[in-house]
């Protein structure tokens, strides 16, 4: 039997997400503690967010519940922050200021990786199926390990200077390449089925036939 967790764990979001996380009367908060049976104390003065496990908590859950918190606190909406349950679902962050360490160099990166009226960011969010925050000194992108993969890509390769309609491109071609993989992958499945099919029916034939 396994022992129940103890501690806590205990992380700081901006300020100004605390109103998201905890959400309207509180049931983006309460979602979260039923969803990874968790309790979470906020300090709406400092941004400090408790995590504790309740009864039945894992410490898968209580790592979920974190990551929650920290895509919340990053900029996205709770719904797209809790797809962070499944298990092949990350975050990823890009601190700009690894690369840059000057204001206007930031601030001239983090206008490529937008583009004019978004286009750019939202470019890569078709073409990837990853979501996209770009903050004050970041970039963090959520989703399957293929998404985020696609995405980061992408935003390395602005960063890098390169222009834009070749990152597209690559994008697509990425794409096209992932899908032609899963394609080939659905069909090399079909013909195990289809074999595994085939010998449990002749099993079938030879004992009927005995």
């Amino acid at each position: 039997m396994s022992m129940p967790l103890t501690g806590k764990i205990v992380i700081n979001i901006p300020k100004d997400r605390i109103g998201v996380l905890i959400g309207p009367d509180g049931v983006t908060k309460r979602r979260i503690e039923r969803e990874f049976h968790v309790k979470l104390t906020v300090n709406s003065e400092t941004g400090e967010v408790a995590i504790e496990p309740t009864e039945g908590c894992s410490l898968p859950d209580i790592l979920k519940a974190r990551k929650v918190v920290e895509a919340i606190g990053y900029g996205f909406n709770p719904d797209i922050a809790l797809k962070l349950r499944e298990d092949d679902v990350y975050l990823e962050v890009i601190d700009l200021k690894e690369y840059f360490k000057r204001r206007e160099d930031l601030v001239r990166v983090k206008a490529r990786i937008i583009g004019t009226e978004g286009k750019a960011r939202r470019m890569i969010e078709e073409l990837s199926n990853a979501h996209i925050v770009i903050g004050d000194r970041y970039v963090a992108i959520l989703g399957t390990y293929e998404q985020v993969r696609m995405a980061r890509d992408a935003v390395m390769r602005l960063i890098s200077g390169a222009q834009h309609r070749t990152v597209y491109a690559r994008l697509r071609r990425m794409r096209r390449e992932l899908k032609r993989q899963k394609f080939w992958e659905m069909l090399e499945k079909a013909k195990e089925a289809e074999l595994s099919e085939g010998l449990e029916e002749g099993e079938s034939f030879e004992e009927s036939g005995s």
